[in-house]
C-alpha cells in the first residue's frame, strides 16, 4: 500500500485561515477540582462551543472551501445522522451552494432539524450502511454534488487538524493531549500536527469499551472493523477510516477505554464543576483518564472536548 499524502503542517495553517470566516476560536477553561480529582493539570479545549455544537464545522468547512467553482455549482452531498451532517449543511449554506444529506429514516429528530434549519436538503434512507450509500450514489448521479466523506477523507483530516493547531498557539507546554476516537478525523488531525509541533508531545485516543475497534486495531497492527458497537457515546458508534489508521499507528502512542458508567460519571462531573454542556463522546477522554490516573500523575494534560450536542431529555443522570 503507497503511502497516502497527509497534509503538512503549511496545509494546516492555510486551513485555519480558510475556515475562519465559518468556525469560531474556541476557549481553553481549566477547573481546579477536576485537576484536584485527577492528580495532574488538565486544560480543556471547548469545541462544544464550536458552530453545530462540534468540531466537525471545521472539516466540512475546509473541504466545501477546497471545491473548485464547478463543483461548488453542483453542491455537495453526505450520509450521516450525526454531527456531520448539520456540519456540512451548514458550510454550505455559508459558501452559497446546495447540500444534500442522505440520513437514515431513524435519525434523531434533533439532529433533522438541525440539518434542515442550517439550509440542507434531507434525503432519507433505510436505517443501514448499504441503503445509506446506495441512496447516496443516486443522490450524486442526479445532481452531480460532490461527496463529503464525515473523516475518511483528507481535507476533513486537515480541518479538524485545526483544532490542536490553536490548542498548541495558546497552551504551548502540554505533555499529553487527548481526544475521543470514532471515525478517526479529530484524533488523526490531532495526532498530524502535534507530531510536526512537537513529537515529544504524547498522543493518547480515547474510546468506549462498548464501541473499542479502534483500540482493538490498534493493538493488532490491522484494522478491524466495529461491529454492533453498544455504548452511550452514540458520536463513536463508527468504524475507524483507513487514512485515520495510518495516522494513528505512526502518531498515537496509546488508545484508553471507558466503560459507559465512567463515561456517564465524567460527564456528569463536567456538567457539576464546569457549568458546560457536553455529549456523553466528549466526556470519553476525561474518563479514561480518571480511570488510570498513575499514567498521568502530576502531568499536564490537554483534553479536546469534542462537542455538546446532547438532547437533553434524554440526560443520563
Amino acid at each position: 500500500m503507497e503511502e497516502s499524502h497527509f497534509p503538512t503542517l503549511n496545509d494546516i495553517r492555510f486551513a485555519a485561515v480558510r475556515i475562519k470566516t465559518f468556525t469560531h476560536h474556541t476557549p481553553i477553561l481549566t477547573c481546579s477540582a477536576i485537576n484536584e480529582m485527577a492528580g495532574c493539570e488538565i486544560f480543556f479545549k471547548c469545541e462544544n462551543f464550536q458552530k453545530v455544537g462540534a468540531f466537525k464545522a471545521r472539516g466540512a468547512a475546509n473541504a466545501v472551501m477546497k471545491l473548485t467553482d464547478e463543483q461548488k455549482s453542483k453542491g455537495v452531498a453526505t450520509h450521516s445522522s450525526g454531527n456531520h451532517a448539520a456540519a456540512l449543511a451548514r458550510a454550505a449554506t455559508v459558501a452559497g451552494i446546495p447540500s444534500y444529506i442522505v440520513m437514515p429514516s431513524n435519525a434523531p429528530e434533533i439532529k433533522k432539524k438541525a440539518v434542515k434549519g442550517y439550509g440542507g436538503e434531507i434525503i432519507e434512507c433505510e436505517p443501514n450502511l448499504q441503503a445509506r450509500e446506495t441512496t447516496l450514489e443516486a443522490v450524486v448521479k442526479r445532481t452531480g454534488a460532490t461527496f463529503i466523506p464525515p473523516y475518511d477523507f483528507m481535507d476533513v483530516i486537515e480541518g479538524q487538524a485545526t483544532c490542536a493547531l490553536e490548542f498548541h498557539e495558546e497552551q504551548d507546554d502540554l505533555e499529553i493531549i487527548m481526544a475521543p476516537v470514532g471515525g478517526g478525523g479529530l484524533l488523526g488531525g490531532t495526532a498530524l500536527l502535534t507530531h510536526y509541533w512537537d513529537p515529544e508531545i504524547e498522543v493518547i485516543g480515547a474510546e468506549p469499551t462498548g464501541a473499542d475497534d479502534a483500540y482493538r486495531s490498534f493493538k493488532a497492527g490491522r484494522l478491524i472493523p466495529q461491529t454492533k458497537p453498544n455504548t452511550i457515546a452514540d458520536g463513536l458508534l463508527t468504524s475507524l477510516g483507513v487514512l485515520n489508521f495510518e495516522i494513528i499507528q505512526k502518531y498515537v502512542s496509546d488508545i484508553l477505554l471507558a466503560t459507559d458508567s465512567q463515561i456517564i460519571d465524567a460527564m456528569r462531573l463536567i456538567y457539576e464543576r464546569m457549568k458546560i454542556i457536553i455529549e456523553p463522546s466528549c466526556a470519553v477522554p476525561l474518563a479514561a483518564l480518571l480511570a488510570k490516573k498513575e499514567r498521568f500523575k502530576g502531568k499536564r494534560v490537554g483534553i479536546i472536548l469534542s462537542g455538546g450536542n446532547v438532547d437533553l431529555g434524554k440526560l443520563p443522570f
